[in-house]
């Protein structure tokens, strides 16, 4: 069934009327973020390419850096989050403002499913699958379209089958090692195609669960990992990259583990408590960090991404302390053309995809963004 909200959206002037915002996150929705959205909007749809696809620098993180493999290609993952931020604005495919551009870039993403089920084009890998899988889950929600579900089911099916035996996943399929980063991609994908009716075996979703809770820093693990030593409290509630050893534990990984809870199904936990704890201790110094640089570095737009899932779904008090700082972050970084800079990651059209997304929580029309 098509979201309501969405369908009244389209009917009576798109995300920019106010009144089609939920009451309760209305007051969080001002003029300028508005702006910035439709601005954003605009220099994404200038940017789309005649495929339907929206082309970036293909390639994967490393350390502090971004490391290319493809340069300007059609990128599967920064298509897919293009394509949701129109969604998530209240717009459909085919229908509207932006309903050409929506069906472009599923008819792009629909064309580079190979018949594993696995998305990719350009040596894009599993972030770029996962985020592919939640933009056809979106859109199928949205139109119930046959040929969707078949290569929905087809993608979370490879899901599935390369899930590995800790739980979790890795940069290439069928890996034996697992990382928080790539793990909330397949969650938060598995969790929107559940949503609407996709076979997901619950044990993927159980063992999945498990490595995320795994993955927390308590005081046992402080133990553990630094013989009996305290001088790592204040990373208590964060989330580990990878739960085995005393690996980073970091903002955006914490922001990600959240989520990724949340993803499974989990809602009511002390990992939650604690790691929303300390994403409010850190968030101001992340955002001086990553936030309040002219190049708008990756890590910030993958934080963000996550962090503002995480405490949309948490709710007050934090959400609305949260929101209006992040908020006022971005509206000092869009450029002149909507554009949000993004000069070590895939490229400008990752970052304004982002943080596009980002502002347009409040509006409530995606359902992976509703409480």
């Amino acid at each position: 069934m098509i979201n309501l909200l969405l369908s009244m959206s389209l009917a009576f002037g798109g995300a920019s009327d106010p009144a089609w915002v939920p009451a309760d996150d209305r007051e969080l929705v001002t003029d300028a973020q508005r702006e910035a959205v439709e601005r954003g909007l605009a220099y994404l749809a200038s940017q789309q390419h005649s495929d339907g696809s929206w082309q970036a620098m293909v390639g994967y993180k490393l350390n502090e850096d971004y490391r290319y493999t493809a340069a300007d290609r059609g990128h599967i993952g920064v298509t897919s989050l293009a394509g949701m931020a129109f969604l998530a604005g209240g717009h459909l495919p085919g229908r509207g403002e932006y309903g050409p551009q929506i069906e472009r870039a599923l008819d792009f993403i629909l064309s580079r499913v190979r018949d594993d089920g696995y998305i990719t084009a350009s040596g894009s890998r599993m972030y770029s699958h996962a985020f592919a899988t939640l933009f056809l889950a979106e859109i199928y929600g949205m139109t119930h379209r046959d040929d969707v579900r078949r290569k929905l089911q087809e993608a979370v099916d490879f899901i599935v089958k390369s899930q590995n035996a800790q739980g979790g996943w890795r940069y290439e399929p069928y890996a034996l090692e697992s990382d928080m980063s790539i793990v909330v991609c397949q969650v938060l994908a598995l969790r929107a195609a559940r949503n609407i009716g996709i076979r997901v075996p619950r044990s993927t979703v159980d063992r999945a669960a498990k490595y995320v809770v795994d993955s927390a820093v308590t005081e046992q693990t402080v133990r553990h990992f630094h013989s009996g030593r305290f001088s790592y409290g204040d990373d208590i509630g964060s989330f580990h990259y990878q739960p085995e050893d005393a690996s980073r534990s970091t903002f955006p990984l914490t922001a990600a583990g959240v989520t990724a809870l949340h993803g499974v199904g989990i809602y009511s936990d002390q990992a939650i408590e604690r790691g929303i704890e300390y994403l409010m201790r850190e968030h101001s110094r992340f955002n001086r960090r990553w936030g309040q640089r002219e190049d708008g570095h990756y890590f910030f737009w993958y934080g963000h991404y996550y962090g503002v899932q995480a405490f949309y779904t948490r709710g007050d008090p934090y959400w609305r302390t949260y929101f209006e700082e992040l908020r006022s972050v971005l509206l000092g970084m869009q450029r002149k053309d909507g554009s949000f800079p993004n000069s070590t990651g895939p490229g400008d059209v990752f970052g304004t995809a982002v943080g596009c997304l980002i502002l347009e929580i409040p509006y409530r029309f995606l359902p992976i963004f509703q409480r």
